[in-house]
């Protein structure tokens, strides 16, 4: 359903955006989730460590494309908060047929490459058949990646994040199954992990293209998606490339810090696979409150709304943080139980290593957490106001003193797990120590 942002009262607005959003994201990660948990229990310790070291090259494609579709949603959102519809529906169709070309584009050089690409990461010969023959199938779905999260931030652009949920919980329901009946029936491994992960992307982009064409009479431009306005295309690419680089730039440090956790040994490679999971959903929430601050504030930006702008920060923020208490609690005192989901309860050596050294990064970085709700409070808030060059920079600083940390504290120091939790402090302080007087100037403008 469409939503007008630009009235009502603030708070509830941004909690009804929001928590559609939040659940819609970790239904996203629940695909990945699954295939580690599922391969940690059935497939093993170096099926789960193969398709940990993959992730971050997998995400780099992904998130690059999500971050153009994101750059292009802001676009979409002030023109739909200032009511110019006709230049909406150019933008929807300029941008898909510009973003569809480059997808295609990057799937066959990252089939082609794959081999090359997890060489680079330092993933050990071990697992190297398994690693790459997973990557190389999630390539191939890489286009209808790139559909769903076009379709679906057109659909949040105009306010609408309840819809997008529901499609990502029929898929989410189809790649448990999936998995349970490649791996566990036809004994696929890792490989079947991937095919079930695809398969439920092209349900997903599915059933958002027959929603659209039946229910959103604005986003359904028919013979209009073959439009493209070349000047307004220079326009987008220019907007929405500083949001790609930005998640480009975090992805590319996660992938240097995971180099640098493969030469710690494959027990150590599976325990970072599981804290990045583990990770990812306890991010996901603080990332999309923000991005709810950002469609807010794009919209009420659009319909020149100032004072929107500010209540609508300042009511993004309490959430965030209310958000972000609890999370910690759950970290710390549940950190066996969560490492436990996902490689059992075997007592074995291998296992037991594993369990010891997530549960100890855990209980580190639930400290922590309070830091990047801060942060992803303030980037919402630019991005929101248009100001992405701020982010770009912010994300860039986080991820240099993120790397340089790992580093130092891997190879100076010679610290293990431990290592990974630190270097997260340190990129999140400069990147507050950054962000922060920009904020404070800006606001008193």
């Amino acid at each position: 359903m469409i939503k007008d942002m630009t009235s009502g009262k603030t708070t509830s607005v941004l909690i009804r955006f929001t928590i559609p959003l939040v659940l819609g994201n970790l239904l996203q990660l629940t695909y990945n989730a699954v295939d580690s948990a599922i391969v940690g229990n059935y497939v093993g310790t170096k099926g789960l460590a193969a398709v940990g070291c993959t992730n971050p090259l997998m995400n780099l494609a992904i998130l690059f494309i999500s971050g153009m579709c994101m750059g292009t949603g802001i676009l979409m959102s002030m023109s739909f908060g200032s009511g110019d519809i006709r230049r909406l529906r150019r933008l929807l169709s300029t941008s898909m047929i510009g973003g569809a070309v480059f997808c295609l584009l990057i799937t066959a050089l990252g089939i082609a490459f794959t081999p090359s690409l997890l060489r680079l990461i330092r993933v050990p010969e071990e697992i190297m058949p398994e690693a790459s023959g997973y990557l190389r199938i999630i390539f191939t779905a890489l286009i209808f990646t790139f559909l769903y999260n076009f379709l679906a931030s057109s659909m949040r652009a105009l306010g609408d994040s309840r819809t997008p949920l529901i499609f990502l919980g029929i898929s989410a329901v189809l790649n448990v199954i999936g998995d349970l009946f490649f791996i566990i029936v036809l004994h696929a491994g890792v490989h079947g992990a991937a095919i079930s992960t695809v398969l439920s992307e092209i349900l997903c982009t599915l059933c958002c293209i027959i929603y659209i064409l039946r229910r959103l009479p604005v986003l359904h431009l028919g013979r209009s998606w073959l439009l493209f306005d070349a000047p307004l295309f220079r326009e987008i690419v220019a907007f929405s490339i500083t949001s790609a680089l930005q998640q480009a730039c975090l992805q590319i440090g996660k992938i240097m810090i995971q180099s640098i956790a493969d030469t710690m040994g494959t027990a150590v490679v599976a325990s970072f696979g599981i804290i990045n999971r583990v990770d990812d959903f306890a991010y996901t929430p603080q990332q999309n409150i923000g991005h709810a601050m950002t469609t807010f504030l794009a919209q009420n930006k659009g319909a020149g709304k100032r004072e929107r702008i500010n209540s609508g920060f300042k009511s993004g923020m309490l959430i965030e943080f209310a958000y972000t208490i609890l999370l910690c609690i759950l970290c710390y005192f549940g950190a066996p139980f969560i490492v436990r989901l996902f490689i059992g309860s075997s007592g074995n050596a291998d296992t037991a290593e594993v369990l010891k050294n997530s549960v100890r990064y855990l209980h580190l970085i639930a400290l922590m957490y309070f830091l990047p709700a801060f942060t992803n409070g303030i980037q919402g808030f630019f991005r929101g106001m248009g100001d992405l060059k701020i982010t770009l920079l912010s994300t860039f600083m986080n991820m240099v003193g993120r790397v340089l940390t790992a580093f130092i504290l891997a190879f100076s120091f010679h610290l293990q797990i431990e290592t990974f939790a630190y270097a997260n402090f340190a990129g999140w302080i400069l990147m507050i120590l950054f962000e922060f007087p920009l904020l404070c100037r800006h606001l008193r403008k």
